[in-house]
């Protein structure tokens, strides 16, 4: 850490009203964003980025501070014990289904369990799995959004989704894990969508979910039947 302080440096950016990005600069690992997203009842710190330093949990602190941390799935659990102890001990929210990826366990940590957790105000942590078992991603009924890590990665062209059990070895994900995915997002209402690595789809969000999972499964399975439900 005292390294990465030295070298690197974390940029706030404003992204959507009650929505922040956190991103380490020069570039570290593999370049994922955390967010902030506010609510009348705290802020979320959702996803982790390594680099936890005192500029940023002053700019942090400046925007509402963070009651809570979720993460969507293990390649971003990352430093999360020390963004915890940065703003007091608060929980940090895991999906049980991954609890054996956790390396470093602490009290701060909240397994939940099941389809949906709701946390803070209008804000719900939907079980998508996927990507890992319990990958996870965030409801934000205020910004009527989705925050997706890479459950569901936003692709360049801003206008579809891209579903991969594993990104570094190309293998995507199969017809079951893609209805499920779908299946789960069903109950929920949301326009925009914002990825790990700062792609957005700012309407059409949820239709996009529906056709990106149709063109999946057109490309790994021509055989294969799209259903909704």
């Amino acid at each position: 850490m005292r390294d990465l302080r030295r070298h690197c440096r974390n940029v706030v950016d404003r992204v959507a009203d009650g929505l922040y990005s956190v991103v380490t600069k020069p570039h570290f690992g593999i370049g994922q964003r955390a967010y902030l997203v506010q609510t009348s009842e705290g802020n979320l710190l959702w996803d982790c980025v390594s680099l936890c330093d005192p500029d940023t949990v002053s700019t942090l602190w400046a925007h509402g501070g963070v009651a809570a941390i979720a993460i969507s799935h293990p390649h971003y659990y990352s430093t999360m014990l020390e963004w915890s102890e940065a703003f007091g001990g608060i929980p940090i929210y895991l999906h049980a289904a991954d609890r054996k990826w956790v390396q470093r366990d602490g009290g701060a940590i909240e397994y939940w369990d099941g389809f949906t957790k709701p946390i803070l105000k209008d804000l719900t942590l939907v079980h998508c799995g996927g990507h890992f078992d319990g990958g996870t991603v965030l409801h934000w009924k205020q910004g009527d959004g989705l925050l997706t890590g890479d459950i569901l990665q936003v692709c360049p062209d801003r206008k579809h989704f891209g579903f991969m059990y594993s990104y570094p070895n190309y293998i995507p994900l199969g017809p079951a894990a893609i209805h499920h995915i779908v299946k789960s997002l069903a109950p929920f209402e949301f326009d925009n969508a914002y990825g790990a690595f700062g792609n957005a789809i700012e309407g059409g969000a949820k239709e996009a979910v529906r056709f990106s999972a149709e063109r999946h499964l057109r490309a790994i399975s021509p055989s294969a039947t799209f259903h909704a439900s």
